[in-house]
């Protein structure tokens, strides 16, 4: 999961693109980078390892000059957590410096890139949006636009791009939509971003969201529809984005985040209520709507039973499971005020490895609960997502392993509650059909088996023939 976004025709493209990706940090903490085209043409960039604040300076700010920018913040999927694999990819290109950010995982990746480097093509990182650059250069179309479908047209999988080619801005979105992608202005410029909350931060309007296979040329601030991808049988919205992944301020796929969670959170309180309980709290900050859904629907009272310490990041997006472990008690502490002597109802939105949710319980009891029930607003995580979340092996995935009892017990919580699979995508909306690969079993899309084997390479071990 990535963050992206593309500007255009603004004068301080670069500044922009800076607060889009500080309104996009919640979607990737491993990377960062922006590339800015001058008005000559010439490309300047900085990225890093690392947060936003931390990667790019005043300094590089003052340096990127130009009206044209692209931005992203990056959460390996694919490719290790490497400078490397850091984007957007910039590569020197017949028609123009060519930059390129991506969000999402291409399912045939590593039979391509077999095949390109068999014919010769050296590749500088293992990123999967390194195989979409080798492809639009070697396409035979005559335009730019031709040689980005012709490139397009080879990879299947979740891609939501931003391209530049020279000072032309292009933005495409994969033909089931896994992944968001929206459209802004600011002025005379026009703005592209993973999420309406980037949008907001720079005073932009929003203009509209794309949908599955849309591809849109932005020149100048410009915007012209091109002809839409070739379609594929059904939209697969991600409805992990409105579980987990995208900010509560922001509009997803259509749906105010905010309101999915709080009626994740009533479904949960229907579905899986909690007699004898007295308080609820969430796991901040993700399930807090949910919380509040939660409480709503089941009159218990809502409290803030544990505090998040904000100066550090996600636990579930860090890259190894003991960076995971490792955060949990830095990351939150509870209040004994709150739950000392309580039976409590503690929300969270859902549950993958089960390491941050049984040292969370430990401090819970701790601060003497005298019960805990916790309540999760999603199904039971029981596959991989070959599309853009890190959950790539089905070992590490507690649901896909064990029964119910046998995680409540591992946790050691009174009771265990699962928002059921129905309850999800009637909280999400009718508007879109949603993937739910990794809840239900059924991908839209088989990969290839070397994607999970070979997803956290190290640069250029993936394109070993």
């Amino acid at each position: 999961m990535c963050g992206i976004i593309g500007v255009s025709n603004l004068p301080d493209a670069a500044r922009a693109t800076y607060l889009g990706l500080y309104a996009l940090q919640h979607r990737g903490q491993e990377s960062a980078g922006i590339v800015t085209i001058d008005d000559g043409g010439v490309p300047r960039t900085a990225r890093g390892m690392g947060l936003v604040g931390d990667v790019v300076k005043e300094s590089d700010l003052t340096h990127l000059t130009g009206t044209v920018a692209v931005g992203h913040t990056r959460y390996s999927t694919a490719g290790s957590s490497v400078l490397a694999n850091a984007q957007p990819c910039l590569a020197n290109y017949r028609a123009g410096p060519l930059a390129l950010a991506h969000n999402g995982n291409l399912t045939n990746a590593p039979i391509i890139k077999r095949e390109l480097v068999g014919q010769g093509a050296i590749f500088q990182s293992s990123s999967d949006s390194e195989v979409i650059v080798h492809l639009i250069a070697r396409s035979r179309a005559s335009t730019a636009e031709g040689q980005i479908r012709d490139a397009l047209s080879r990879v299947e999988g979740a891609y939501s791009l931003v391209i530049t080619v020279g000072r032309t801005l292009y933005c495409v979105v994969d033909p089931r939509g896994f992944r968001p992608l929206v459209l802004g202005r600011l002025g005379q410029g026009v703005i592209a971003a993973s999420e309406t909350c980037a949008l907001d931060l720079i005073g932009a309007t929003v203009l509209r969201e794309l949908g599955p296979g849309e591809f849109v040329e932005i020149t100048d601030g410009m915007i012209r529809d091109l002809a839409p991808l070739a379609k594929a049988p059904t939209a697969q919205r991600c409805v992990f984005e409105l579980v987990y992944f995208a900010r509560p301020d922001s509009r997803v796929f259509g749906e105010s985040v905010d309101r999915v969670r709080r009626e994740l959170g009533r479904q949960l309180a229907q579905e899986h209520p909690a007699p004898g309980a007295e308080v609820v709290f969430s796991v901040p900050d993700s399930a807090n709507m949910m919380a509040l859904g939660y409480a709503d629907a089941s009159g218990l009272k809502l409290e803030h039973g544990l505090i998040r310490n904000h100066y550090i990041g996600r636990t579930f997006i860090n890259p190894t499971q003991a960076l995971r472990v490792a955060k949990v008690r830095i990351k939150f502490n509870p209040v004994h005020e709150v739950i000392s002597g309580r039976s409590v109802v503690v929300v969270d939105d859902s549950l993958v490895r089960g390491t941050t949710s049984k040292g969370l319980v430990q401090m819970i009891r701790a601060a003497g609960a005298r019960e805990v029930h916790l309540r999760l607003a999603s199904p039971p995580i029981t596959g991989p997502c070959h599309y853009g979340i890190d959950t790539p092996n089905r070992s590490e995935l507690i649901a896909a392993n064990h029964t119910n009892e046998e995680i409540r017990q591992y946790l050691g919580v009174d009771s265990l509650g699962y928002l059921s699979l129905a309850g999800m995508l009637q909280a999400a909306g009718v508007r879109n059909s949603f993937c739910h690969a990794c809840f239900s079993g059924h991908y839209p899309i088989v990969p290839d088996g070397e994607l999970i084997d070979r997803r956290h390479d190290a640069p250029l071990a993936g394109s070993i023939a």
